[in-house]
């Protein structure tokens, strides 16, 4: 009986002993900017690289933070619609956290080929790109799914465990897409199923004046006027950020529309591709125009 008795004291020692389990959650920012290298991007004054600077700001100075954050795990990468390949800097990839902070910092072995000079790099290559010779149209929305599917620029959440700890980490994909937010492409004869150019915005047109609706009372009368939605799991956590730069009804030197307010193209452009977000299960969407 006193045998028994030690041995449960030993036990109630040992266990109280044992730490309790935490767990904790971490947000990091995976930053994907895509650019529509089309026509639009000759046929008026080119605004993509302010926008992108400014997004690469933000990166840097509100995600990393050299010299005054330790730990970040946050991505940038830049690549085009007609160009699967991608400039990326990911320093989630860096398993030694001291040296990840010398990266960071550009410091040490990385004095010369730290953050600093990736991300000059990273620059000087999309400046790069948008010197080629602009492209044919081509059908985003199935090039972004594709992208979105195969080529890995959506970043999972994951866990990692000590034995006891857990900590969370958690990944807010952004998919910042540079365009004009025409949907038009070569080979609609052959498929037309994400196409919507002119003819397709002015239906939509012609229904709200016939019938004295608003766009979205026009969409939700006729289905077949939206883009045949796309659903998929990781959509859920995308947030989708349409960049619209140029808007072909309106006059830059005369400040003014061909249609009027509530009708314009980039109003119903608009709505098209919120509609298709919506039912496409994103995360988020915005539509930003500059």
């Amino acid at each position: 009986m006193k045998n028994t008795l030690i041995i449960g004291w030993v036990l109630v020692l040992i266990t109280s002993c044992i730490p309790e389990p935490k767990t904790k959650s971490l947000t990091y920012q995976n930053i994907v900017i895509l650019s529509d290298m089309s026509s639009r991007i000759t046929n008026k004054p080119q605004k993509d690289l302010v926008k992108i600077k400014e997004i690469i700001n933000f990166y840097k100075n509100e995600c990393v933070k050299p010299g005054k954050k330790i730990g970040d795990r946050s991505s940038l990468s830049f690549s085009t619609f007609s160009n699967k390949s991608k400039i990326f800097i990911d320093i989630d990839k860096f398993e030694n956290l001291a040296k990840k902070q010398r990266f960071v910092n550009s410091t040490g072995e990385y004095t010369n080929s730290g953050l600093a000079q990736k991300i000059y790099n990273f620059e000087k290559e999309i400046i790069s790109a948008y010197a080629q010779n602009s492209k044919p149209g081509l059908d985003l929305i199935s090039v972004l799914i594709e992208k979105i599917e195969k080529e890995s620029i959506i970043k999972k959440n994951k866990h990692l465990t000590n034995g006891i700890d857990t900590t969370f980490i958690n990944f807010e994909n952004h998919i910042n897409i540079f365009t004009d937010g025409y949907l038009e492409y070569k080979g609609k004869s052959i498929n037309d199923q994400y196409y919507f150019g002119i003819k397709e915005i002015n239906k939509i047109r012609i229904l709200c004046k016939e019938k004295k609706l608003s766009i979205i009372e026009a969409l939700e009368l006729d289905n077949s006027l939206k883009l045949p939605a796309a659903y998929d799991n990781i959509n859920n956590n995308i947030n989708l950020h349409i960049l619209e730069t140029h808007q072909r009804d309106k006059n830059d030197e005369l400040q003014n529309y061909n249609n009027p307010k509530g009708l314009r193209d980039n109003e119903i452009l608009e709505e098209v591709w919120r509609i298709w977000a919506e039912e496409s299960g994103f995360k988020s969407f915005e539509w930003k125009i500059y």
